[in-house]
């Protein structure tokens, strides 16, 4: 019973989300919302889990200027932490990235995103478990839309057998997080999620995409 016992507490410790409250299901979206773009940069909408991990990755990525972690895909205005992470909202982690498209392309950071995370696990990224912590990418218009679509129908025939489950959903609203979660990795590099979880998943993305690599990623 202490070793159950022990099991449990760790796979709590090294998780997102420190409480195990009833998850609030996913919701339909409408139509996409354009997004103007601010001197020449623009911006793109992912969730893949925790967003501690996720900013760290697309921080990382040349042409990025910067990742915001926040909240997206659902419907409940002004989301906090608590509630988004207990399962009480419809929203999911996500990450909004500013980037400028002279330098990477939209299907590079659609790349990034699948090449980041295991897009066949439902509701879950590692210890995350909950539709707050579910794949999604979000397009802002038509030509967004088909990267995303093209991309998984290439790598369900080519990598995973058919098993993507990512949701394609129209960009709606992003609200941002806690100020506290803002570069959360860098400002916790001790925190045992982040050695254990986030910092992993990030070397396993650089190892795969070296040449997309800022010279000063971590």
């Amino acid at each position: 019973m202490k070793i159950i016992a022990a099991i449990t507490a760790l796979i709590t410790l090294l998780s997102c989300n420190y409480d195990t409250k009833p998850m609030a299901e996913p919701t339909a979206m409408l139509e996409p919302v354009e997004v103007a773009t601010q001197n020449g940069m623009r911006k793109a909408y992912f969730a893949s889990g925790c967003f501690w991990c996720v900013e760290a990755v697309f921080e990382s990525v040349k042409g990025v200027d910067e990742a915001i972690s926040g909240y997206s895909g659902g419907t409940e205005d002004n989301p906090t932490y608590k509630q988004v992470s207990y399962g009480k909202t419809t929203h999911a982690e996500a990450v909004e990235v500013i980037y400028d498209p002279e330098v990477i392309s939209y299907q590079q950071l659609v790349d990034v995103f699948f090449g980041s995370q295991d897009p066949t696990t439902n509701n879950r990224q590692g210890p995350d478990a909950g539709p707050q912590y579910r794949s999604i990418a979000f397009y802002q218009n038509e030509e967004e839309k088909k990267i995303i679509e093209n991309t998984i129908t290439e790598l369900n025939e080519s990598t995973y057998d058919g098993r993507i489950v990512t949701q394609v959903l129209p960009f709606q609203k992003f609200w941002i997080a806690e100020a506290y979660h803002q570069d959360y990795e860098k400002n916790n590099p001790n925190n045992p999620y982040i050695q254990n979880i986030s910092v992993p998943r990030y070397q396993r993305f650089a190892a795969k995409f070296p040449e997309l690599l800022k010279d000063d990623a971590h």
